[in-house]
């Protein structure tokens, strides 16, 4: 609904509403009988002590029983509105009937009021909710609108609207500005907690990982509540630690103040639980999400996910459309058009993918930054080398991790495995930020370094992602299992030396150039990763002409990543998937003169 935006004129008062009479009928018991048969005195006393045992119960219900108003509801308990405007300003998720309800109110504030700058702020806070939960992404410019109209009615320490300014960009994917917004309202109030969770994932998506731990520190100093560690969990799981984001997910969901809060933890612990490929455990969290709340809607997409792995297909689908009726967002049609893929399905998997570009068009319009899922899309379903440049633009504005991966994948999709490994690197080097435990990063890092004939790390990576979570794609994790069994066992007499090709081309693991992982945010303008410009082949130029870049370090492919997973390959050259957490295999390292066919996407 659209709020006019009239002169601001002073807010008058609120009008208190009456309580309603309390309820007083007299509670009485039926009168006495006749006198019974006489009884024992160990009867009697029996009978005083049963007696008095039942009024104590009474008694004690009818204390512990809640006054109510007219309707029947708890006298101070809060309404729809109340619950909205609570969940809203603590930065928890809302239900979303008590968010309509909360949308409702403040809209009809600030038509009566519009120089309300407080109603203004909640009102843009409560549409960038709105939009982030339901992916109806017009309420993305109206919470715009909302939040420039409270700081224009008070432009002078205007806390909310600066933080809700921050928030509405982090939503929208844009970094940069999260950043601005968020640092000017925690210099305003260094104490309001509720700025610090934008700003962490602002650091995180501009690749500033010292001001990440930096910014969590203080927000875990003044707040260690379950939205401050859902927080943590998520910072934890990006480093690699994904037992202390569980246990603090768990801790999380038992001290939730409302079931959309519960739903949205239980969300998070069933995406980790995905994550380490068990399967069940992450659909039992996703299905606890579910009925604890109605519109946790990434919890519905995620048991897709987790019931296509368990060859329960006919489940999955009806899940995933669920979800991208309720909540239409970009992944979740890549998700089910690669399900639709593999069951041969061709014509439903592309409607999936034209759905997938309307809602990135969509989105695009509304100020929503949708290019890591693009990207990955086109690289694979679509136009490699306009993946590149829409993702080369991408990493100077914003070099987080996603973007690392999503630039190395495409560029090898487009034929610059030199320059994709720089990236993939990044992607997977705990050093500069890429600690996470991800089979899909591990997998695109795998095929790019079996393209450079580079067979130990290509061996390393893929089982390394098939260990990670071997159900981690309807259509990769098969790939991957392909690619292990046609890579062999490493040589009987163990690795020979890699050539000096292939060691120029493992490149270097910082790919940063300006963009410093533990400095500034700001990427300076770094067009590939680190090392000197060159023109060593057209495709790696983007549409707009600029060169690729060679990265130039000599540190071996062998000595880069995760030394846990060194060297794991499926057994025997089978195409089975290893065990997740079985021992690796001795480490190869062989490299082949020539790179072999390029892969199946992704």
């Amino acid at each position: 609904m659209e709020i006019e935006e009239r002169e601001p004129v002073s807010a008058g008062a609120g009008r208190a509403v009456p309580p309603g009479p309390r309820p007083g009928e007299p509670v009485g018991g039926p009168p006495p009988g006749p006198s019974g048969p006489r009884r024992s005195p160990l009867t009697r006393r029996r009978s005083l002590i049963a007696a008095a045992a039942g009024c104590a119960v009474l008694g004690g219900a009818l204390v512990l029983l809640p006054s109510t108003d007219r309707g029947g509801a708890p006298r101070g308990a809060p309404g729809p509105v109340a619950r909205a405007a609570g969940a809203v300003g603590a930065g928890v998720p809302a239900a979303l009937p008590d968010l309509a309800a909360l949308i409702g109110d403040r809209e009809a504030r600030v038509r009566a009021r519009p120089g309300d700058d407080a109603s203004w702020a909640v009102l843009g806070a409560a549409y960038t909710e709105r939009a982030r939960r339901t992916a109806a992404a017009a309420y993305y410019p109206k919470a715009e609108r909302a939040l420039r109209t409270s700081l224009r009615v008070r432009p002078e320490g205007n806390v909310a609207a600066l933080e809700g300014l921050a928030s509405l960009a982090g939503a929208r994917g844009d970094f940069r500005a999260a950043k601005r917004w968020g640092e000017e309202a925690s210099k305003l109030a260094p104490k309001r907690w509720t700025t610090y969770p934008a700003l962490i994932d602002a650091y995180s998506g501009l690749g500033d990982y010292k001001a990440v731990d930096r910014t969590l520190a203080r927000l875990l100093e003044l707040r260690p509540g379950p939205a401050a560690r859902s927080v943590a969990a998520r910072v934890y799981r990006d480093r690699g630690r994904r037992e202390d984001a569980a246990a603090v997910l768990s801790d999380a969901a038992a001290a939730a103040a409302g079931p959309a809060e519960q739903a949205a933890l239980l969300t998070q612990a069933g995406d980790l639980a995905w994550e380490r490929g068990d399967v069940r455990d992450a659909l039992d969290h996703y299905r606890a999400a579910t009925s604890t709340d109605a519109g946790a809607y990434d919890a519905l997409a995620g048991q897709g996910r987790a019931l296509a792995a368990l060859g329960r297909t006919t489940e999955a689908l009806r899940a995933y459309r669920a979800a991208l009726a309720k909540r239409p967002v970009p992944r979740y049609a890549l998700e089910l058009g690669e399900l639709y893929d593999t069951l041969r399905l061709g014509a439903d998997a592309r409607a999936q993918y034209g759905l997938l570009r309307d809602l990135v068009r969509r989105d695009g319009a509304a100020g929503v930054d949708d290019e890591p899922v693009a990207g990955l899309f086109e690289a694979d379903h679509g136009d490699p080398q306009a993946a590149v440049t829409a993702l080369r633009a991408e990493w100077r504005r914003q070099p987080g991790i996603a973007v690392a991966d999503a630039l190395g994948w495409a560029l090898h999709r487009a034929g610059n495995d030199r320059e994709a490994l720089g990236f993939a690197v990044r992607a997977t080097d705990a050093e500069h930020g890429g600690g996470v435990r991800s089979a899909l990063y591990a997998y695109h890092r795998g095929q790019i370094e079996r393209d450079l004939g580079l067979s130990g790390p290509a061996r390393r990576h893929l089982a390394e992602a098939l260990r990670i979570n071997p159900y981690f794609s309807p259509l990769l994790a098969p790939a991957a299992r392909e690619a292990l069994t046609a890579l062999g066992e490493p040589p009987a007499g163990g690795p020979p030396e890699e050539s000096e090709d292939a060691q120029t081309a493992e490149g270097s693991a910082d790919p940063g150039g300006s963009a410093d992982p533990g400095g500034s945010a700001d990427p300076g303008g770094s067009v590939a990763p680190g090392g000197s410009e060159s023109t060593d082949r057209t495709d790696g130029a983007d549409g707009a002409g600029r060169p690729g870049v060679r990265s130039d370090a000599s540190r071996s492919a062998e000595g880069s990543g995760d030394t846990a997973a060194a060297g794991s390959t499926g057994p025997s050259g089978s195409a089975a998937a290893p065990a997740p957490g079985a021992a690796p295999a001795s480490p190869g390292t062989a490299s082949a003169p020539n790179a072999p066919e390029r892969t199946a996407p992704r």
